[in-house]
């Protein structure tokens, strides 16, 4: 069971290797144009966006770095993501064009929300 585990594993990793990122423009295309499941199918990605953010940041926190954000006993849910994507966008809607990346703006997201201690 353990090796099909791991065997799981390096297949969804070599998976992800050719992998791009999602930018703002095709996330929201992916809500507009799947009619009955876009929404959801765009709030999952958020999710994956949200929990790839969070374990990179306590991998850096592991290997002695500097996260770009620290939760610290604060409340942050997976349900959470939508509604800080969209603040982000529209708190800093100048800064963001179509083209860029969708983890841009959450981590940017996470950073204003969940700042570190110096």
């Amino acid at each position: 069971m353990h090796r099909v585990g791991l065997c799981l594993l390096f297949a969804l990793a070599a998976a992800s290797l050719g992998a791009q990122a999602m930018s703002i423009r095709e996330f929201h295309t992916l809500e507009v144009k799947e009619k009955k499941e876009g929404k959801a199918y765009a709030s999952y990605y958020l999710v994956g966006v949200l929990e790839g953010l969070r374990e990179a940041g306590d991998a850096a926190r592991r290997t002695g770095q500097k996260p770009l954000f620290c939760v610290d006993g604060r409340r942050l849910e997976p349900s959470m993501a939508r509604s800080l994507f969209e603040a982000e966008l529209k708190r800093n809607a100048e800064l963001y064009e179509a083209d860029m990346p969708v983890q841009m703006v959450l981590s940017a997201a996470l950073q204003n929300s969940f700042r570190c201690a110096s």
